[in-house]
């Protein structure tokens, strides 16, 4: 038989359970099936005492099968045959009846074929009181001993004396149970030769890790709870350490890259800029700003991420480093997710600008630019003129959203990347942008208004320098945040409106979010809400508040199916002060700056997210009168949704919201499995929790790429590194 390797197929430890195995989890090779852990660990002995219980407890127990018997009955409730299964079961010290219930013959069968007399297995329920004892009725169960059910000779002690004293328990399906997971795994640490070494044995030695063989066995067959931990702290820092390799190693390569300098001139169009400023750059501004100026001054492509709060001044930020590219003799282009958020953005570049934006034209300043603006919705002379003028070079800054990527789009000197809102898009489609730049790559500047913990950005966006800014500008005014509850205080709503009318009665204009366009649209890349019925609609609402609690106001609607000339009028419009409620989608929900707005109401907010609905009331309060934001909601108190609601009400700080929304998210998403297509690849390290583990791995990964960046000293880890690079997980971990 031939050697067994981390590379050998599936098949040759899995045996006739290798094709069930590679379908429910995509694994093919031994190794891969060695990387599947426990999803729990049952100490033998840790039944609850069941003389203590009292109704309703919720227990678990790893229990033996003495006896079982089925018995049909007629449904009440149906009238149809059924049929219940009554179990009895013995721990190490008590006895237990379990008892299921189940509609089909087929489906009661099954289980009694899994609950034969010797049959090992996990229990786990609410306890209740049948005959002067205690039952389960219809318990989680896992069987870990499968068909091999324990001699009649051996019931007693003797079995729970051969059992493991933690029993693993392995993720599993409806047709592959963990007992047969637990088996391949078994075969594969005891035929397996050698166990590739991912860390350096410095390393491991520093951070007083075990082996990798070591570390396998006691994950799958640990003696006692220190092994298991021991085994997890070893996989959790190698996973770390893997994924910091490989982005130690493109931050590298990117070093190494060369980029064409932009280091602008005097006087230039940067300078002008800040003389005519009406406002000072905070601190924080003027901080990341240097940074920025000085990658961009560098000989290799700057990537990097500016993250800020609500409000923070990244847009100024942003076009301070497209000037300095233009006064360099290249072009800058704005990639936004909406053409909403594209407009608004062309808006107030121009009006930041002034006749700095009017190059080519009569009254414009000398050398000045043009800032071209190109949207899926642009009219056929308008898109001829930007293609013409992002072509020639005429247009030094280009603003857009996915049209840009398109192949017709050309620059004549990209140099700088600014991709707003970087999370709207999938990791392909900032790539394209970039490309465009030619064979010289260009600097890329991603910026996001939600806040990121360190341990994501370590890990997510580890490839990017980051840069943040908390400071929020001179003038901003406080936000009041309050939850409408309608299933507790339906009149409440007439407040709601009371309240708005009182906001345009002091001159002020306010906002009316809802989850969905109406009955007949259907769900879009702008929108949050579901289509399901019930939820509040803009097509509905508006003209009921238009002839209703706000009749006499000003009511425009505003959504993702309208043309966009008719967005755009009535973008124009709202900021003008010639509309005074604005029923919207979340279209608004980034970027768009009305200074004169000062109110919100978001209706059925517990269907956003925590990130989102700070976005959206981060668009009130941006002109120094005091905000106001109204989150309307039917969730029932005490529900998760509910609970939500009530953390953005509770602070407007978006670090401690971004953590907030993160933890109640799957890692997968975190990692942005969700935009890359494939599973995150992590098992045991979480990046939101393991910010330690992922500080170290970074220290130990850059140093040793510092010293070895082919890694030809660590063939294991070299491996490792290349799997990794090959999979879309690390496609995202190198655009993002």
């Amino acid at each position: 038989m031939p050697a067994v390797t981390w590379d050998s197929k599936l098949r040759v430890v899995a045996g006739s359970a290798a094709p069930k195995i590679e379908k429910a989890f995509g694994y093919l090779t031994v190794g891969e099936l060695l990387t599947h852990y426990p999803r729990r660990y049952v100490e033998k002995g840790s039944v609850s005492d069941l003389g203590d219980l009292t109704i309703g407890d919720q227990i678990t127990c790893v229990a033996m099968v003495l006896r079982s018997e089925q018995r049909p009955y007629q449904d009440k409730r149906t009238g149809r045959r059924a049929y219940r299964l009554e179990v009895t079961v013995a721990t190490e010290r008590d006895t237990l009846t379990l008892t299921f219930f189940d509609r089909t013959q087929h489906t009661a069968s099954w289980r009694a074929s899994r609950m034969k007399k010797g049959s090992m297995a996990l229990f786990s329920g609410k306890v209740g009181r049948f005959r002067d004892g205690w039952q389960l009725v219809n318990p989680q169960t896992e069987v870990f001993e499968g068909d091999d059910a324990v001699e009649e000779a051996d019931l007693g002690l003797a079995a729970f004396d051969a059992m493991p004293d933690l029993v693993t328990l392995y993720p599993a399906t409806a047709s592959l149970h963990s007992w047969q997971i637990q088996k391949a795994i078994h075969l594969a640490l005891a035929m397996i030769e050698e166990v590739p070494e991912p860390l350096p044995e410095d390393v491991r030695r520093r951070h007083d890790l075990v082996d990798a063989r070591t570390a396998l066995e006691w994950i799958h067959r640990p003696d006692s709870v220190e092994q298991r931990r021991a085994a997890e702290e070893r996989l959790r820092f190698q996973e770390a350490f893997v994924t910091q390799v490989v982005l130690a190693g493109r931050r590298q390569e990117l070093r190494a890259l060369a980029a064409e300098p932009r280091t602008g001139r005097p006087d230039g169009l940067l300078d002008r800029f800040d003389a005519r400023l009406p406002f000072t750059l905070t601190a924080g501004q003027e901080q990341v700003s240097a940074e920025i100026l000085g990658d961009l001054a560098a000989g290799h492509p700057m990537h990097r991420l500016l993250q800020g709060e609500v409000g923070s001044g990244k847009t100024v930020v942003a076009l301070r480093a497209m000037l300095r590219v233009v006064d360099s003799g290249g072009q800058a282009a704005l990639l936004a997710p909406t053409e909403v958020l594209a407009q608004q953005h062309h808006r107030s570049v121009t009006a930041l600008l002034g006749d700095l934006a009017a190059g080519g034209m009569l009254g414009g300043a000398a050398d000045a630019t043009t800032v071209a603006l190109l949207t899926g919705s642009s009219g056929a002379a308008a898109r001829r003129s930007a293609l013409l003028d992002a072509a020639s070079g005429a247009a030094g800054i280009v603003i857009g959203t996915h049209a840009l990527l398109e192949e017709r789009v050309q620059f004549a000197d990209l140099g700088l990347v600014v991709v707003d809102e970087q999370h709207r898009f999938g990791v392909e489609q900032r790539a394209a942008l970039a490309e465009k730049a030619g064979v010289t790559p260009p600097h890329v500047l991603v910026m996001t208004a939600t806040p990121i913990p360190r341990t994501v950005a370590m890990t997510v966006f580890g490839d990017l320098e980051t840069s943040t800014l908390s400071e929020l500008p001179g003038g901003r005014a406080p936000i009041q945040t309050t939850v409408v509850p309608l299933a507790e205080q339906p009149a409440w709503i007439d407040r709601v409106w009371a309240r708005v009318r009182e906001e345009v009665e002091a001159g002020r204009q306010c906002y009316v979010v809802c989850p969905r366009i109406g009955d007949d649209a259907r769900r879009t890349g702008e929108e949050t809400g579901s289509d399901e019925a019930g939820l509040t609609a803009v097509e509905e609402l508006a003209p009921m508040l238009a002839t209703g609690p706000l009749d006499g106001l000003r009511v425009e609607p505003l959504h993702g199916r309208q043309p966009a000339d008719r967005k755009e009028h009535t973008m124009r419009d709202f900021a003008a002060g010639r509309v005074d409620v604005l029923v919207s989608t979340t279209v608004i929900e980034v970027g768009v700056d009305v200074a004169n707005a000062t109110a919100m109401v978001i209706f059925d907010a517990d269907r956003f997210g925590v990130s989102q609905l700070h976005q959206l009331r981060g668009r009130v309060g941006r002109g120094g009168h005091a905000g106001l934001c109204l989150l309307v909601t039917s969730a029932e108190q005490g529900s998760p949704a509910r609970e939500r609601v009530g953390a953005v009400a509770a602070t407007t700080d978006g670090f401690e919201l971004s953590r907030l929304d993160l933890e109640q998210r799957r890692e997968g998403d975190v990692l942005g499995a969700s935009q890359s297509g494939t599973r995150s690849g992590l098992r045991l390290l979480s990046v939101l929790r393991d910010e330690d583990v992922i500080a170290r791995a970074r220290a130990a990964a850059e140093t040793l790429v510092e010293a070895d960046p082919t890694l030809g000293e660590q063939p294991d880890l070299r491996a490792a590194v290349q799997r990794l690079r090959e999979t879309e997980q690390a496609d995202f971990l190198e655009k993002a």
